[in-house]
Order: C-alpha cells, then sequence, then structure tokens
C-alpha cells in the first residue's frame, strides 16, 4: 500500500518551473510519509506533477513509482495505491497480446492494463485500489477507485487546476486547497459523522472519488462516471448451491489475499469472520510449511468491567483461545489501557482529517502499532456483517418500518450537545433524511419484488455503502498511518455482487444468524465458535475511561476560546457529564453511546484547532 497525491491543470506547462513543483509535489507527498515509509518519488509532465510514497509489499526493487513505460513514442506514468489480487490472470493476459514485463509487480501489471485497454483497464481488476495515470497520447489524468472504496482517494477543482491525493492532508498543502466547512459539512459532521455522504469530502468544495468510479480529467474539464455498480438480479439457486457458491468465492478471496512479499497474519476475534479468514488462511500457509500469526484486541481490566448486551454478548478471549488452538496459529493478545486510548483519540483524527469513531478508531490506532512492530500486510474479517446481514438491525421491525439509517436512528443525543443557535442555522434533520432517500432511490431493485422483499434490499444496499464505508475508511486510515497494508476479503466484489441477490431467507436460513456463512464454513470452524452470538470489535467499560474523558472535555470547556465553543451547548454538556453513565444509548452503530459522545467533541474540539478550521454558515 501506498499514498499517493498530485495535480493538473491544461492552462500551465509544469514543466517551465520544475524546482518549485517538484518541492510542493514532495510537500504533498510527504503528508502521506506513514501510508508510505519506504520510498518517494515525484514525477512532472507538462500539465501533470504527481508524488507517491511506497510502501513495499510486493517486488522491493521492481516495484518503484512513479512508474513510467513508453509506448509508440508515447509516455504513461503511474501512482498506485492498493493490490492486484489477480495479477497473474492480467499479466499473462497482456503478455498473449504482445506485452514484455520488466518487473514481477503489480504496480506494471495495472500501468500496462491502461496503456493496453484504455479506461477500460478497471473492469479486469480484483483488488483494492486508487491511482492516477498521465497519459500524453491522450493528453488526460485518468483516475480510479476500487469498487467499495477500501483505498481513498480526495480531489478539488480550483479554477483550471484539479488536486488530488490519498488523504486530505495532502490537498491541504497545495496552495489552493484551504480547510473550509459550511452548514452543510457541519450536518456531515453532526448529522450523519462519523460516516460521511458517499463522495463528500465534509470540507467544501473537497469531494471523494465514489466507489466504483473513474474520472478523466483534460482541458475540456472533469469527467465522473461509474465503472461498476451492483447489480439487482434474481436469484435461481438452490440453498445447497448457494452454500457452495458462497465457499468458494469466499475462500477463494482469502487464498488470493495472502499473496505477499512480506510478513503477512489475520485480526482473530474469536467471531465467525475473523475466525473463518483465519481458518482458511491457516490452512493456505501451512500447505507451503508456514505457521499464520494472529492477532487479538481487548482493553486492561476488561474482564472485571465487561458489561454484557444485546450488542455485546460476550468476551472475545475464550472464543480466541479455541481457535487458535484449532488453526495452530502463531498468537498475540494486545492489551490498551485508558491513557493509550485517550491519547489515541488527536493520533486518529490527524490520520482521518476529520473526527472519527472515538475510542473505537482510537484504539485500533494503538493497536496497529504494534502489529506493524513485527508485520506489514494483516487480513481482516471486516465487512461479513454487512453482506451477510449479522447486524441486530437487519432483524429490527422498528428499522423495516422507520424512513431512518438503521445505525442512527434518531438524532436525539446528538441534538442535546449543539447549541440552539447552531440548530437553528443547521437543517439538519432534513439533511440527514435528504441523504437518507437519495440512498434509497438508488437501491437496485427488481420490479417484481414484493413491499418486504424491496425493504430488504434498501437496508442491504444502505449498510454495502454506506456502513460498510464507514468500516473500510477507519481501517484504511488507522492501519495506514501506522504503515500497515489491511486486506478484507468479505468486499471482494464477486463475493459481495453474489450475495447482494440472495434472499434473506437463506442468509437467515432456519432463523439462524448468518446461517449462510456457518454452513459454508462448517467443516473449518470449532462448533463452539460456530455458534456465538455476534459480537462487535470490543469496547472498553473501565470507569476510568469515561472519568478520563470528562476530564479532558472540562479542560476545553473551561478555555473560552476552545474553538467548539461556537457549536456547543456547555451548559447541557455539562449537565450530561454530571449524569448518570450511559452506555445502552448507541448515537451511532452499536458501540458509540455517550461515553462515546464526550470522545467525539474531544475529537471536533482537536479537529476544529489543529487543522485551523473556517466555519462559514
Amino acid at each position: 500500500m501506498c499514498g499517493i497525491a498530485g495535480f493538473c491543470d491544461f492552462k500551465e506547462d509544469f514543466r517551465l518551473a520544475q524546482h518549485k513543483n517538484k518541492a510542493l509535489a514532495e510537500k504533498m507527498g510527504a503528508t502521506l510519509r506513514y501510508r508510505g515509509p519506504d520510498a518517494s518519488g515525484e514525477y512532472i509532465a507538462e500539465h501533470a506533477v504527481f508524488a507517491h510514497r511506497r510502501l513495499i509489499v510486493i517486488d522491493p526493487v521492481g516495484g518503484l513509482q512513479p512508474m513510467i513505460r513508453m509506448q509508440d513514442g508515447c509516455e504513461y506514468a503511474l501512482i498506485y495505491n492498493g493490490e492486484l489480487y489477480n495479477t497473474d490472470e492480467i499479466r499473462n493476459g497482456l503478455k498473449k497480446l504482445g506485452h514484455v514485463f520488466d518487473t514481477t509487480s503489480d504496480t506494471e501489471v495495472l500501468l500496462r492494463a491502461y496503456m493496453q485497454y484504455g479506461e477500460q483497464c478497471v473492469d479486469y481488476l480484483n483488488g483494492i485500489f486508487a491511482f492516477a495515470v498521465w497519459d500524453s497520447l491522450k493528453q488526460q489524468c485518468f483516475m480510479a477507485r476500487d469498487r467499495f472504496g477500501v483505498k481513498p482517494l480526495f480531489y478539488a477543482v480550483r479554477g483550471s487546476t484539479l488536486v488530488f491525493g490519498s488523504e486530505l492532508k495532502a490537498l491541504f498543502e497545495h496552495p489552493s486547497v484551504k480547510p473550509v466547512i459550511d452548514r452543510y459539512g457541519l450536518c456531515e459532521i453532526f448529522g450523519l459523522g462519523p460516516a460521511r455522504t458517499p463522495g463528500c469530502g465534509v470540507y467544501k468544495d473537497i469531494y471523494e472519488l465514489m466507489p466504483g468510479y473513474s474520472a478523466q480529467f483534460n482541458a475540456e474539464g472533469l469527467k465522473i462516471a461509474p465503472y461498476w455498480q451492483l447489480t439487482a438480479r434474481e436469484h435461481t439457486d438452490s440453498y445447497a448451491q448457494t452454500v457452495e457458491t458462497t465457499r468458494s468465492l469466499l475462500f477463494d478471496a482469502i487464498k488470493r489475499q495472502l499473496v505477499s512479499d512480506v510478513p503477512i497474519c489475520t485480526l482473530l476475534s474469536g467471531g465467525l469472520d475473523s475466525s473463518v479468514v483465519s481458518a482458511v488462511a491457516a490452512k493456505a500457509l501451512g500447505e507451503n510449511g508456514k505457521t499464520l500469526d494472529t492477532y487479538s484486541f481487548d482493553f486492561v481490566d476488561n474482564e472485571r468491567y465487561f458489561r454484557a448486551s444485546s450488542f455485546q454478548p460476550s468476551e472475545d478471549r475464550p472464543f480466541v483461545d479455541i481457535m487458535t488452538k484449532a488453526i495452530g496459529s502463531n498468537h498475540r493478545y494486545l492489551e490498551c489501557d485508558n491513557d493509550d486510548l485517550i491519547s489515541g483519540l488527536y493520533g486518529a483524527v490527524l490520520a482521518k482529517d476529520l473526527p472519527g469513531m472515538a475510542d473505537v478508531d482510537s484504539s485500533l490506532l494503538y493497536f496497529c502499532r504494534r502489529i506493524k512492530e513485527n508485520h506489514t500486510v494483516c487480513l481482516s474479517g471486516e465487512c461479513a456483517d454487512e453482506v451477510f446481514g449479522g447486524y441486530p438491525w437487519f432483524r429490527d421491525q422498528e428499522v423495516y418500518d422507520t424512513p431512518a439509517f438503521p445505525w442512527s436512528k434518531k438524532l436525539d443525543l446528538r441534538k442535546e450537545v449543539l447549541s440552539c443557535e447552531l440548530l437553528r442555522k443547521l437543517p439538519l434533520e432534513d439533511y440527514v433524511h435528504e441523504q437518507y432517500q437519495k440512498s434509497i432511490a438508488r437501491t437496485p431493485k427488481l420490479d417484481c419484488e414484493d413491499a418486504l422483499h424491496s425493504r430488504q434490499r434498501e437496508i442491504s444496499y444502505l449498510n454495502i455503502t454506506w456502513f460498510m464505508t464507514t468500516l473500510l475508511d477507519r481501517k484504511d486510515r488507522m492501519t495506514m498511518a501506522n504503515g500497515l497494508e489491511v486486506r478484507v476479503p468479505f468486499a471482494d466484489h464477486r463475493l459481495v455482487d453474489y450475495l447482494y441477490n440472495v434472499p434473506w431467507e437463506f442468509k437467515y436460513h432456519e432463523q439462524e444468524v448468518k446461517a449462510l456463512l456457518k454452513d459454508a464454513a462448517r467443516d473449518i470452524l470449532p462448533e463452539e465458535v460456530l455458534g456465538r452470538k455476534k459480537s462487535p470489535y470490543p469496547k472498553t467499560y473501565h470507569p476510568e475511561y469515561e472519568q478520563g474523558l470528562k476530564y479532558e472535555l472540562r479542560l476545553i470547556l473551561s478555555d473560552r476560546y476552545a474553538p467548539i465553543h461556537r457549536l456547543i451547548n456547555a451548559d447541557a454538556l455539562k449537565a450530561l457529564m454530571n449524569s448518570e453513565s450511559d452506555y445502552g444509548r448507541p448515537w451511532f452503530g452499536q458501540l458509540m453511546a455517550v461515553p462515546q459522545m464526550y470522545a467525539y467533541l474531544i475529537e471536533i474540539n482537536f479537529w476544529l484547532e489543529h487543522y485551523g478550521v473556517d466555519i462559514v454558515l
């Protein structure tokens, strides 16, 4: 994995001021050094300037970027962040067409695929990616992002200039891009956050290339279009056939994603999803005489303070022990304490350039730092719940009846802490409802479906295009901030496309949650793990953690220059902090309750202050 950045302008000849433009590219690239700590490079063409930071995973010598190749007197330059899982198939096809390869890297495969197939190269790719190609023949910059947005790519157009980068911070190094937020950006933060509307960069006039989209920038301007979308089709397979196809697609995705020239591991919580990934990976590595390394996460003293709930019914440790014994992995148990959890809130904002999932982010940031001490690549069980219907809200009648995002049905807690003046200025409820309705309108459906199956499609689509994207964004930013590459086999587009059309009756076969996945993996997992009730990413229940958050927040409130004062109702927030601890009112997902609201507000204040965000209402 890597970091990319650049700018293009067809009214400029960047070669005339090479030193100046190279220095600017270096500054943009330097902001992404944690994504790519191993190497850096720049490229300057007449109308394009590229910067690249490299994390070495495949072909250490041959994969240097920007990668440049010539064909028929024309120059092609690529900067790429990602990993292709069908490199060999694409390479073999290109060889048959006469291409000669100088390296074993997937970077060269991607570049030559563009040289051969042009903009349609994306149709051939199975992987996670965000890339930009300068094409001197067509005089254009071509950009694309993977089908589910595992890899990020932000952009802004200022006058005749296109500025882009893997992260927002890279854009801010360009003199034409400033961190400004208007009332719609505040609606994103307070109404939808830590999720974001697809394609929205939160900051004013900054956008993110949507998953499954590509873009062409030339003298005529910027043209953006989807190259892939989920498609509704009638599912005709029997349940037995569906189990077998699911197993084949999933196991193939896991095995493909084990390719690496550097140490690889998996994240193992003892839950169904991570256990499937780890079991398949352990077997595949074992066939080559290797032992899988695995990691699990928890918090100091969590066995003492853990509170079982419908969202989080059990601790991970007993099930991790069962799995590590079953697959014979080399396992490391990692723990995070309260100080690291709270201090990590600030690092998480710096990694994301926005407030995020509070301690869900900061803990992952800490754990990834520990993993990076020994590994560079890991596989995760992320995304299974979105595509197999694992979350409780898939079975919540209120969700079916309520026209709202399932993970954030009400804005009450969010609005409690906002100032009356801000609430008058922000169209909060209307904005959130509008984004919801737009997504519902885009949901791929079949004309013949009844109301129930149509609603199930909507809920599935919302989870894939919103909640899954939020978790993938979190995963990329917290891992890459430590130079750690994460891979997500459950987000393989072939698997997701197939499962989108599998009826709920199969996913919930015989009233069993995620029965389809369990039956697909039944012969590789212990019964105890197969029968475990879903338990999400762990959270701390330590009372000192909440007290630490309140201490930090009170310090902020005591500073009359703190930027968050413009936005919140300090009296209401103080009253909330003086009330009884409340973990039972999630305002986002399953894990973000009142303590996470405190952490989110701490992040917002730090974000406004550190980035010097200009609020324009």
